[in-house]
């Protein structure tokens, strides 16, 4: 429900972490009223320059 929130409200960019079975990173950006999702798994990196410059494997986020 919030993407759909978010979106209706312009926000740009939605991240959604989840940890289990093992850490990743969707990496939403707003399209045509909707979230295009990238989804970035331990070992792969993140390599933004949008909305800040990020450069992250998922797996550092897991203690």
């Amino acid at each position: 429900m919030k993407p759909a929130l978010y979106a209706a409200a312009g926000i740009e960019h939605y991240w959604r972490l989840e940890l289990e079975p093992a850490p990743r990173l969707y990496l939403g950006h707003l399209e045509r009223g909707t979230y295009t999702d990238r989804l970035v798994q331990v070992g792969e990196r993140t390599a933004l320059t949008e909305p800040f410059p990020l450069d992250l494997d998922p797996a550092a986020l897991r203690r």
